[in-house]
């Protein structure tokens, strides 16, 4: 195989799975960072069995999309929200290059707004995303939070501020709240407790230890897992996992990032949730179909549809 051969073979999309017998929801996803269309992608998924997917939004554009979409396919959900490192952009401008992909656990790789725009920008972004979080559509708020890597201290006030905002906004419209936490754990945990949590709040790609996975599981807050458990040095996210309750569990793609073992590298899509569905049932020491009944049934739980 030449080296041409090889680049090829690594950047093709992986190959669909074996279908669920159990037809499931992907919790979090990008469609609109994905290279196939929007009825490409459902497609694929709901050949597999996964017949939901949760169309996420990360800034004004993207959530306006993600509304839209909803709207317009019933095997669509969408949420709403200004990504954590949204926040800082509008308010200070992009002075760090931090509009870069955050990779991992991310989720959002467009360019931020330009500025600096102060507060009364932020202010006016967040209106928007609560005129949105009211369409019928728009199932969840999110995601939103807090993220340490790829905002420095500079950017701790607008994001912290934000996070509260679309806080007040879910608890508000009776949405799911959808956590974006990166390397922000102690803080994400101690503004929801000061802010009062929605009834149904969603760590997405949680990243979490066991402890936090307990006292998660404490407050109902369910944790939804990506392809990152799949990875060999992933041992803490798989105990997690494992101390996670059964019905407090949900999974996701966060596509086109974290594709599953043995694909990292490769494109990720809602059409792989089998992959990271069968190896959670594995560390759960479920079967398939249980696993796919739980997860099915708390993602409809946790977004009301």
């Amino acid at each position: 195989m030449s080296p041409k051969d090889v680049k090829d073979a690594k950047d093709a999309p992986p190959p669909l799975p074996e279908p669920l017998r159990v037809p499931v929801a992907d919790s979090h996803t990008h469609l609109d960072m994905q290279s196939a269309t929007v009825a490409e992608s459902l497609a694929d998924a709901a050949s597999v069995g996964v017949t939901t997917v949760i169309q996420v939004g990360c800034d004004l554009k993207g959530s306006r999309w993600a509304a839209d979409t909803a709207a317009a396919y019933e095997a669509v959900h969408a949420t709403v929200a200004l990504h954590p490192n949204e926040a800082p952009r509008i308010v200070l401008g992009d002075p760090g290059g931090t509009s870069q992909p955050p990779g991992a656990g991310g989720g959002w790789s467009r360019q931020g707004a330009r500025g600096p725009g102060g507060d009364a920008a932020l202010d006016e972004a967040l209106a928007e995303i609560d005129r949105l979080a009211a369409l019928p559509q728009v199932k969840g708020v999110g995601e939103t939070g807090l993220d340490y890597f790829r905002t420095g201290p500079e950017g701790k006030e607008a994001q912290e501020r934000s996070f509260r905002a679309h806080i007040e906004i879910a608890k508000r419209h009776g949405k799911a709240l959808v956590i974006h936490d990166r390397e922000a754990h102690a803080d994400v945990l101690r503004v929801l407790k000061e802010e009062g949590a929605p009834e149904r709040t969603v760590f997405h790609c949680y990243s979490g230890d066991a402890a936090m996975a307990r006292i998660c599981a404490e407050q109902g807050y369910y944790m939804s897992f990506a392809g990152n458990v799949t990875f060999k040095n992933a041992g803490p996210l798989r105990d997690a996992l494992d101390a996670a309750p059964l019905d407090l569990v949900l999974v996701e793609t966060d596509a086109p990032f974290l594709t599953p073992a043995p694909y990292r590298g490769r494109p990720n899509a809602p059409y792989l949730i089998p992959v990271t569905l069968r190896a959670m049932a594995q560390v759960k020491g479920v079967d398939e179909d249980t696993m796919a009944e739980a997860v099915r049934d708390n993602t409809a739980r946790a977004f009301d549809y």
